[in-house]
């Protein structure tokens, strides 16, 4: 079945690792090994290498992206098009390729909700921008984004069920990754963007 095989692919397409590639070809320390022991942009960020940072942050986006884009192009139905989306996201949290330990999935979720529609996209990105001006913590600024996600999504999508709940999904996995920044947070533990733990 067609359909399938994108589900199957789009996980393994979420897979693979951004952070972790770019840190071998920048000849950077394994970002699961320093820092948070996340392997995404705000850890490897930490290393120095800003350009190696920004590409780990367009990879996972875009992996993302293109995984919802192609279901779409191709024709697959909404239901379909959400397995996919979720797909992604999953291989990026549980990747075959690194034991099943990934990184928390703000990137890539982000490029799952631009390619369902632009307006979500950048409504959400928006709202992870105000709230890090304002507090300067990546992890609350994701955390707040992932929550306000289903509410544009439910506005902006004129409540189409299969987006409004994959999103609900998105925001809750991403909640969970973030599970321990939220303790840090409530304990007072949680440090800003340039030492914290997102």
């Amino acid at each position: 079945m067609v359909e399938a095989g994108f589900v199957i692919a789009a996980y393994l397409l979420g897979s693979i690792s951004f952070g972790i590639l770019m840190s071998k070809v920048f000849g950077l320390p394994d970002p699961r090994t320093v820092g948070s022991g996340n392997p995404g942009a705000t850890n490897v960020l930490r290393s120095g290498k800003k350009l190696a940072a920004l590409l780990t942050l367009l990879g996972d986006a875009l992996k993302g992206y293109l995984a919802v884009w192609a279901a779409a192009w191709y024709g697959l139905n909404d239901m379909w098009i959400c397995l996919v989306a979720l797909a992604v996201f999953i291989g990026h949290l549980y990747p075959i390729y690194y034991a099943f330990k990934g990184g928390k999935g703000v990137a890539t979720a982000l490029g799952v909700l631009l390619a369902i529609s632009p307006w979500l996209g950048l409504s959400v990105l928006l709202t992870w921008i105000l709230a890090f001006a304002i507090w300067r913590y990546s992890s609350l600024a994701a955390i707040l984004a992932a929550a306000f996600s289903p509410l544009f999504a439910w506005n902006l999508l004129d409540g189409n069920a299969a987006y409004f709940a994959t999103t609900i999904v998105l925001a809750l996995l991403l909640i969970w990754r973030h599970r321990s920044n939220i303790r840090n947070l409530l304990n007072g533990t949680e440090g800003g963007f340039s030492k914290g733990k997102s």
